[in-house]
């Protein structure tokens, strides 16, 4: 088969040029109008700001609906990319797999390794902030404990310069630990406290100095001079803020902290008190850092909760302040990170509360050293930087995992998008009729199959396109036979006086093995003949036009039936294939005499109507006489002429005369039973009367009707005569 040429494709038309495509798209599109508009409305109204002009209400309005327009082109112009973008990126059967891989892979992956930094981050930001708090807290206790210490001492000195000796020695010996540390004794007045008698009548009531007394620097803020009505007669242990003013070396303004402590002396009605101030100094906060490798930096005041935001007092440096504590040199890392400890401060005029916020740099390699120093050690390791080791090598090798499973994801991705690739490109050599391409098989698993199924597919569409192409030809050649065929069946004779002939032939198949002629003898004889080879298709039709050649020659020879198809008999014998025969019925017609003569090789009987009397009267007869089919090379023919016989029928007016083969007799349908003479011979005597045409019709209808859905197994022919 041939296989069609595509028709020409039509000439291009003409291609917009860009000029206009962008012309087009800003004055025939809703976003390219909108895009316009916005750029001269705000054009518009940028030159009148430009001009110094103020734009009035109406123009405000329609500058707003400008930005509005430009927006709306903005967040079109972003979804078109949008969907472009993803046409583009997603397309490829690749790209997909890959991304869905690094979606259920690779991300999940991350988020656990983020979710953890960041919990691993805040525990040590909260860690961090309880060590300094509880730091200061501890600071806070030490102070609250030497102002008490110092008031028991100061219970006991019987004189003033006793007692003047008690408060230097408690602030030198403090100051060696705590610089700038300082004591004072205050006056108080209006306090009653609730003590035990006993313990109340050994304590003196009042102190042999002249109040206020102070001791150490007092270099951060002014001493205090009498005791706030807010302390209670449990004393006060907290911080106080003040701010330190900037100075010529350093501009900015800072807020430092202070521990302050009172105590009072164990009596109802105490008349005075120590107040203990701790600054934190360098020196204290060096110490907190040492302890829990935390560094300090600056502190903030800010509201705290509902409370009143209190301003920090008004103080003074006690030693120079670096300009970044935290140290600004230093490059932050993910083990190095800055965090606030929110603190608690005290007004000391009102006892009011506020909060702070104390800067903080975080080391987790430092602070996890210093949580697990106290544990047990094996050779230069303790069991937490162990344990910290054995968690850094699962991590390691669970990114090595992680890594050789990314790879072996893209590898596997790379395999199975490239067959499938390899199969988009194998189509497209289909799509354009070239069966001859093959597949490459890279690998020998399912894809590897599927590719070598495809070559083989394309191996047998080949093929069959040639089958088909061999197909069609042999078709046209069986339709040129045909044809030929066709051509070979003479038309029924109608310059006959007083004798109408049709005859007709469907073939099975393209060419047909039965045959019939009209084989004229004399002015008013003619010669019938009807033959059916066995068999069907290309090689019955050959032996039908051999058979044409040899009844033309021999009913020249031979006038009388029995003698033709002897004569027949003894040239098919010889030429014809042992394992095939003919059926033959011939017959003579003498118009002069109004007689039929013939005789039957074999052939199916022929059906007699007589004319004259209504239908439908059981007046058809089938006549075969005994004969035996022609070919058969079983002797000298001896049998065949002696089996042989010869009948004459009488033909009256309207006498009708059918021959007809055996594929209309043995008609069969679903169920394989044949339509059979019988019913022929019932429809041939219904319709007699009929036309030939209409008779034809009839009868062809009829075995349709029995038929059914049963396809035509065998050629069917029939030869009408009737007398007139």
């Amino acid at each position: 088969m041939t296989v069609p040429a595509r028709p020409p494709a039509l000439p291009p038309g003409p291609t917009p040029s860009r000029g206009l495509a962008w012309r087009r798209w800003l004055l025939g599109t809703f976003p390219g109008r909108s895009l316009l508009i916005g750029i001269v409305v705000k054009a518009l109204t940028w030159t009148i700001e430009a001009a110094g002009g103020t734009l009035p209400p109406v123009l405000e309005a329609v500058d707003m609906v400008g930005s509005l327009a430009l927006i709306f082109v903005c967040a079109y112009g972003l979804t078109r990319l949008a969907f472009w973008a993803r046409r583009r990126l997603l397309w490829r059967v690749r790209r997909k797999l890959i991304l869905s891989y690094v979606f259920v892979g690779v991300v999940p992956v991350l988020l656990v390794i983020t979710f953890f930094l960041l919990a691993g981050l805040l525990l040590f930001f909260n860690v961090s902030s309880y060590l300094v708090k509880s730091r200061i807290r501890s600071l806070t206790d030490q102070a609250q404990f030497l102002a008490q210490t110092t008031a028991v001492e100061l219970q006991r000195s019987p004189t003033a310069s006793a007692a003047l000796e008690t408060l230097e020695r408690r602030q030198s010996s403090a100051a060696v630990r705590y610089p700038f540390v300082s004591l004072a004794v205050v006056p108080v007045s209006g306090l009653t406290c609730e003590v035990e008698p006993a313990r109340a009548a050994r304590v003196p009531r009042t102190l042999p100095v002249t109040l206020p007394v102070t001791t150490g620097p007092w270099g951060h803020l002014d001493a205090p001079s009498t005791l706030p009505k807010w302390v209670a007669c449990d004393g006060f242990a907290g911080l106080l803020a003040y701010s330190v003013p900037p100075t010529a070396g350093d501009p900015r303004a800072h807020t430092r902290l202070v521990t302050r402590a009172v105590a009072l002396p164990e009596m109802p009605s105490p008349t005075w008190a120590v107040v203990l101030d701790l600054p934190l100094s360098q020196v204290v906060e060096q110490r907190i850092t040492e302890e829990t490798g935390i560094r300090l930096g600056e502190v903030t005041a800010i509201p705290f909760g509902t409370r009143e935001n209190l301003l920090p007092v008004a103080g003074r440096s006690v030693e120079p302040v670096p300009p970044d504590p935290l140290g600004s040199d230093q490059t932050l890392s993910l083990t190095t990170q800055r965090w606030v400890a929110f603190l608690d401060y005290v007004d000391w005029a009102s006892g009011t509360a506020s909060g702070a916020t104390l800067a903080m740099r975080i080391n987790a390699w430092t602070i996890y050293d210093r949580l697990s120093a106290a544990s047990a050690s094996v050779g230069e390791m303790n069991f937490g930087q162990m344990l910290l080791a054995f968690l850094a090598l699962v991590g390691g090798l669970f990114l090595v995992i992680q890594f050789v499973a990314l790879v072996i994801g893209l590898l596997l991705a790379r395999q199975i998008t490239g067959a499938v690739h390899d199969l988009f490109t194998g189509t497209q050599h289909l799509r354009n009729r070239d069966f001859a391409y093959t597949i490459p098989v890279r690998a020998r698993d399912q894809l590897g199959e599927l590719a070598e199924s495809f070559n083989a597919m394309t191996g047998e569409v080949t093929t069959l396109l040639g089958e088909v192409a061999e197909k069609g030809r042999m078709e046209q050649e069986m339709h040129a036979a045909r044809d030929i065929q066709q051509k070979l069946l003479p038309p029924a004779p109608k310059d006959i006086p007083g004798l109408t002939l049709a005859a007709f032939c469907e073939p099975a198949r393209e060419v047909a093995g039965d045959y019939y002629d009209f084989l004229p003898i004399t002015d008013t004889m003619l010669g019938v003949l009807i033959a059916d080879v066995a068999g069907k298709g290309l090689a019955a039709g050959l032996y039908m036009a051999q058979l044409k050649v040899i009844v033309q020659s021999l009913a020249r020879l031979h006038h009388e039936p029995r003698e033709f198809l002897i004569a027949v008999n003894k040239v098919v014998a010889q030429n014809l294939d042992p394992k095939s025969f003919i059926t033959m019925t011939y017959g003579v017609v003498d118009l002069d005499r109004r007689e039929l003569t013939f005789a039957r090789a074999g052939h199916c009987p022929l059906i007699h109507v007589p004319g004259g009397a209504p239908p439908g009267l059981g007046r058809a007869s089938v006549l075969a006489p005994d004969g035996l089919v022609v070919g058969l090379k079983i002797d000298n023919g001896e049998l065949f002429e002696g089996m042989l016989q010869e009948r004459t029928l009488p033909l009256a007016h309207d006498d009708l005369v059918v021959l007809f083969t055996d594929g209309i007799s043995e008609t069969m349908n679903e169920a394989f039973d044949c339509y059979g003479e019988a019913r022929l011979a019932k429809v041939i005597e219904q319709y007699a009367h009929l036309p030939f045409d209409q008779l034809r019709s009839y009868i062809l209808a009829e075995l349709r009707a029995f038929a059914g859905n049963a396809d035509q197994h065998d050629d069917m022919t029939m030869i009408l005569m009737k007398v007139g």
